[in-house]
C-alpha cells in the first residue's frame, strides 16, 4: 500500500507540474474522445435526426436495443453468428468449410480454427481475428441497421420522398460516415414507411459520390424478437434463424 501511495503521488505530482497549456490540451483531447463516442446531431439535418428517432422507436426503441444481450442469425446462407452485445464476444461458423472464429470485437482477441487446424502463429491469428471483426461488422449491419442510424460518426441527411422497387411510398434518409468503420466511403439510402416508420428498403453505394447504387434490397419478414423488431427478408435473399435472448450458454464462445 505504501508503494502504491508513492507511485500515485508521483503520478499526481507530474500531472500537476505540466504547463498550463499542455494540461488544457490534455483536457481538450479527452473531451474530443468523449464526444466522438456519441452521435453528433450537429453534423446532420434536424429533419433526418427526427425521422431517425422515429425509426429506432418503431423497431423497439433505444432502451430495448441497449437491453438486448444475445443475438444469433444466419447471414444469407453463408455463415452463422452469435453475438453477446454486453461482452463483445462473437462466434462465427462456416458450416461448409468447417471453420470457426471465436473472437472478442472489443478487445481484438480470440481463437480461430480453419478446417481441422487451430491457428497458433500470432501474425496469422491476428489477421483472421481482424477478418472476423470485419465479417461481424458487415453481417450485423445487415441485421440491425435500424439501430445504427445514430452511431458515432454517422451523418444523416433527409433525402425527400420516393418509391421503393415495388412502388411503396417512402421517406428517405441518406447515411454517410465521418472516418469511422472499415469502409467510411460507403453510403446508404434508407426508405422509411411514412406511417409505421419501419425500413422498407435500402440502397447501398460503394462510394458516397456514386450516383447509382451498387445494390438495392426491399426489407420484409418483420418479426418481434425479444423486445425489438428485426427483418429477415432482403429482396431475394434471407437472414435466417434469427434469435434474441437474455441468457445463453457462454461455452459457445469458448469451444470449437
Amino acid at each position: 500500500m505504501k508503494n502504491l501511495l508513492i507511485i500515485t503521488s508521483i503520478f499526481m505530482a507530474s500531472f500537476a507540474c505540466q504547463p498550463k497549456e499542455q494540461a488544457e490540451q490534455t483536457e481538450e483531447s479527452q473531451k474530443t474522445q468523449e464526444e466522438s463516442a456519441y452521435f453528433n446531431p450537429e453534423n446532420s439535418d434536424s429533419k433526418a435526426v427526427e425521422l431517425a428517432d422515429k425509426v429506432i422507436e418503431a423497431h423497439g426503441g433505444e432502451q430495448n436495443w441497449d437491453n438486448t444481450r444475445y443475438i444469433s442469425w444466419n447471414f444469407l446462407g453463408a455463415r452463422d453468428l452469435i453475438w453477446d452485445k454486453y461482452t463483445g464476444n462473437v462466434r462465427i461458423d462456416f458450416p461448409g468449410q468447417n471453420s470457426t472464429y471465436l473472437i472478442n470485437i472489443n478487445e481484438d482477441t480470440g481463437r480461430v480454427k480453419i478446417g481441422d487446424r487451430e491457428l497458433t502463429e500470432n501474425d496469422s491469428l491476428n489477421q483472421y481475428i481482424e477478418r472476423g471483426k470485419q465479417i461481424w461488422v458487415n453481417d450485423s449491419y445487415w441485421l440491425v441497421f435500424p439501430f445504427k442510424f445514430k452511431d458515432p460518426g454517422v451523418q444523416l441527411k433527409y433525402a425527400g420522398q420516393d418509391t421503393t422497387l415495388t412502388g411503396k411510398n417512402a421517406e428517405m434518409i441518406s447515411l454517410s460516415f465521418e472516418e469511422v468503420g472499415f469502409t467510411p466511403q460507403n453510403k446508404y439510402n434508407a426508405y422509411i414507411d411514412p406511417e409505421t416508420h419501419m425500413i422498407l428498403q435500402w440502397d447501398f453505394y460503394r462510394n458516397a459520390s456514386d450516383t447509382t447504387a451498387s445494390f438495392s434490397n426491399e426489407w420484409s419478414g418483420y418479426k418481434k424478437h425479444g423486445d425489438i423488431y428485426l427483418s429477415s427478408g432482403r429482396g431475394e435473399r434471407t437472414l435466417g434463424n434469427i434469435k434474441v435472448a437474455q441468457e445463453w450458454d457462454d461455452k459457445v464462445f469458448e469451444e470449437f
